[in-house]
């Protein structure tokens, strides 16, 4: 006899997994806690029939846990975007046991909001390039506490040194005007920046070193304004263009596309969505800054945009929009071979 198809629902934890089985007709044949081990998993959903498809909201460990049901025990799983699926379940309540339900409920009726599941490799890059982003952010903080420290102090260099030059930084080095404990603050601020400076430059060195042979950045550094930052992120959080149905599908994914605002007679945007990832978008947008500066097409859309009364916030978001949708259709051939 040949077992009857169920549907799976996994509610994923460090410990521990929720999983929920139904039937064809919705009915649950079984919702527990098992190990977060795969092999354990599998083995418990084989006892109430035959896998037919099964999901996991996304959240750290869930896609390494996925990726393992599918090379190991051959299940199709879909990872499942968390807010959609939250907004979808209509109820405050949250417990692991309905959480599991309604991501069976969902892939059972085919209603599932569904995550693209990246391969380890990209996984890994993006581990890489969001380290490397983090170091940024934790060296622009004690940049603002250095700036921060001299304003309280009212402490001021000389005009003739930019700020955050080797000049400047020497001077800071050995500035007299700073008290005791100022003096000491300092100095520990100057130890830190050094330090992730070199970190930095590191993290840059072995991005560099295991993306020298990856088809994709490299021709994405071949575009005008993409400096190899704009390339790892690109190609870390996008992974592959050619999994979007369009170009306008795109830009919603990164950002950049207006929100409609519409109600009635009314027809608005809203600025743009409240969705995306902010490290993608910002690269975009700095990217857009670059274009105007330097390529004549990009800039002849900037001018035209402020002269019909654009902010310049406006203006980078609707050439990184437009950007965006144009490098689609000369990255999605090398989908398949990237």
């Amino acid at each position: 006899m040949i077992p009857s198809p169920v549907y799976v629902g996994l509610d994923y934890h460090t410990n521990f997994i929720q999983v929920c089985v139904l039937d064809a007709a919705g009915r649950v044949l079984a919702n527990r806690r098992c190990p977060n081990d795969a092999r354990a998993v599998a083995r418990w959903v084989r006892r109430h029939g035959r896998l037919h498809r099964a999901a996991i909201e996304v959240c750290a460990g869930a896609a390494d846990l996925a990726e393992e049901l599918i090379a190991h025990h051959g299940w199709s799983i879909d990872l499942a975007h968390p807010g959609y699926v939250h907004r979808m379940k209509g109820s405050p309540d949250k417990t692991d046991y309905s959480d599991a339900r309604m991501l069976a409920d969902l892939t059972r009726v085919g209603y599932l909001p569904k995550v693209w599941l990246a391969p380890e490799s990209i996984r890994e890059l993006r581990r890489l390039v969001r380290y490397r982003q983090q170091l940024v952010d934790e060296r622009r903080a004690i940049k603002l506490r250095m700036r921060g420290l001299l304003r309280d102090l009212r402490i001021t260099a000389p005009q003739a040194i930019r700020p955050w030059t080797k000049a400047w930084l020497a001077w800071l080095e050995t500035c007299d005007a700073l008290p005791t404990h100022g003096r000491w603050i300092m100095d520990r601020h100057l130890e830190n920046l050094r330090r992730l400076n070199e970190a930095i430059d590191e993290a840059a060195r072995r991005l560099d070193e295991v993306t020298s042979d990856d088809v994709m950045v490299n021709r994405l550094r071949e575009q005008p304004g993409v400096g190899p930052v704009t390339a790892w992120t690109l190609r870390a959080e996008l992974g592959r263009f050619d999994r979007f149905a369009s170009g306008k599908q795109l830009s919603r994914f990164c950002g950049l596309s207006p929100r409609n605002a519409s109600s009635g007679e009314r027809q608005a945007d809203a600025g743009l969505i409240k969705a995306g990832n902010r490290q993608l978008r910002a690269v975009i947008i700095e990217a857009a800054w670059r274009l105007i500066r330097y390529d004549q097409r990009w800039r002849h859309l900037a001018l035209s945009l402020r002269g019909r009364g654009k902010p310049s916030s406006v203006v980078a978001a609707a050439v990184g929009n437009r950007w965006i949708r144009t490098l689609y259709h000369e990255m999605k051939p090398l989908g398949l071979a990237a």
